[in-house]
């Protein structure tokens, strides 16, 4: 049950493919033994208020936030996260290249006794 979000600043909407992004990670994620590819979600949230750094409006952000159960080993995550973050650096740079972007990443455990699940998309599979 991994969730992707991707909170995004609105200015970004015409700039980058945040479709493409959410396929990108999804089809990343699935390759990786961390996550199960029936459980993945990848979602993308745009900001239509925000303000950043000093105020220019050019500036954007891309936050990629990835909640996952408890028990996979630190390494494991480790590693996903490097390779996620790198697939979303390379997704952005031509992007980046032109306007400033602050993107960031992060992996967090979820605590299975305080998120109950259930769900039919395994049958479907």
């Amino acid at each position: 049950m991994p969730h992707f979000v991707i909170d995004y600043s609105a200015n970004l909407e015409d700039a980058v493919d945040i479709a493409g992004l959410c396929n990108a990670l999804r089809q990343a994620a699935s390759e990786m033994d961390v996550f199960p590819t029936a459980g993945l979600r990848v979602r993308a949230i745009p900001a239509p208020h925000y303000s950043i750094a000093d105020g220019n409006p050019a500036h954007g952000y891309i936050d990629i936030s990835v909640r996952l159960r408890a028990g996979r080993k630190k390494d494991a995550k480790k590693a996903a996260t490097e390779a996620l973050f790198t697939i979303a650096r390379d997704f952005v740079a031509p992007v980046m290249a032109r306007q400033p972007i602050a993107l960031s990443f992060e992996m967090r455990d979820i605590d299975p006794e305080l998120s109950p699940k259930t769900g039919t998309i395994r049958d479907h599979m």
